[in-house]
């Protein structure tokens, strides 16, 4: 992925994290973007929603969207909700 815009997620991700979250994605629409899970100690669900809905979004735009570097405690916390493989390729090349 090429000229991808970078955002590097938090260590907590609970509820409170999820407007801000959003709110980051919507400041990036349009642009390839590549999300850095290295830093996760803890996601909750509601966060988990707010990526799964950037991921089908930029899918539908046709741009780039992928998860790099999720943390062990991140695909546990994904794994937990089902979506442990939903995020392993890139939504559109």
């Amino acid at each position: 992925m090429s000229q991808a815009t970078q955002i590097k997620l938090a260590p907590a991700l609970d509820f409170r994290a999820a407007g801000p979250l959003r709110d980051q994605f919507l400041a990036q629409r349009g642009k390839a973007i590549e999300i850095d899970g290295a830093d996760v100690q803890r996601i909750g669900g509601q966060c988990i929603q707010v990526i799964a809905a950037a991921q089908r979004t930029w899918m539908q735009d046709g741009i780039d969207f992928a998860l790099t570097n999720p943390s062990d405690d991140m695909l546990r916390a994904l794994g937990h909700v089902g979506m442990d493989s939903y995020f392993t390729e890139p939504a559109a090349s």
